[in-house]
């Protein structure tokens, strides 16, 4: 197998997995069922991914990369720090929302807790990426003095207030620009 036909194949067995995962769950969702709808034997699968669990962290590091890409890429270009932060804001919500039926599964299976470690560096570069917004938003003197890290984590654990949502109320979901307005500007009248 050349390694051209090797990357294609795994793509499209994540790709299945998703899908499968997202319709039936995790537990549901078989390798077998994997194999079939990505068009490649057990056997095959099996070289790839020794087990479903193996499968399925790959397919949420995969998920958390694709997102930080994306996000890296969309606020290269941006230079208002308020731009970057909207922009930013509005990319992880749209994300989630479009990978809720996996976030879904994630929450009523596993609680969260399965791929712990990489989501654990996937937020941490997040909270470096709305670091260096808040500091750029400083130094120019579109934002206020604050405490960096503390404004970062505020932000993130906001966002997955977010993803919570999508899980136990959705109802309670909130649109990008009124965040982004919230956070932006506080609650407290400007004098």
């Amino acid at each position: 197998m050349n390694k051209r036909s090797g990357i294609g194949s795994k793509k499209r067995i994540v790709d299945a997995a998703l899908k499968l995962f997202s319709e039936y769950g995790y537990s549901k969702a078989s390798m077998r069922m994997i194999a079939n709808a990505s068009g490649i034997s057990i056997g095959g699968l099996y070289l790839y991914f020794k087990n479903k669990d193996e499968l399925y962290l790959t397919l949420i590091k995969s998920r958390l990369d694709e997102l930080a890409d994306v996000t890296r890429q969309s606020l290269k270009g941006i230079s208002d720090p308020a731009d970057a932060l909207i922009k930013f804001i509005s990319l992880q919500l749209a994300y989630a929302k479009r990978h809720r039926e996996l976030i879904l599964v994630q929450g009523r299976e596993y609680g969260f807790v399965f791929g712990m470690s990489a989501k654990k560096k996937f937020f941490k570069v997040q909270r470096g990426f709305i670091e260096g917004v808040i500091r750029k938003g400083i130094r120019s003197g579109v934002f206020k003095k604050c405490n960096v890290k503390e404004t970062a984590k505020i932000i993130i654990c906001t966002l997955r207030g977010f993803i919570l949502s999508l899980i136990v109320e959705t109802d309670a979901l909130f649109s990008p620009h009124e965040c982004s307005k919230l956070l932006l500007n506080g609650l407290l009248k400007k004098e």
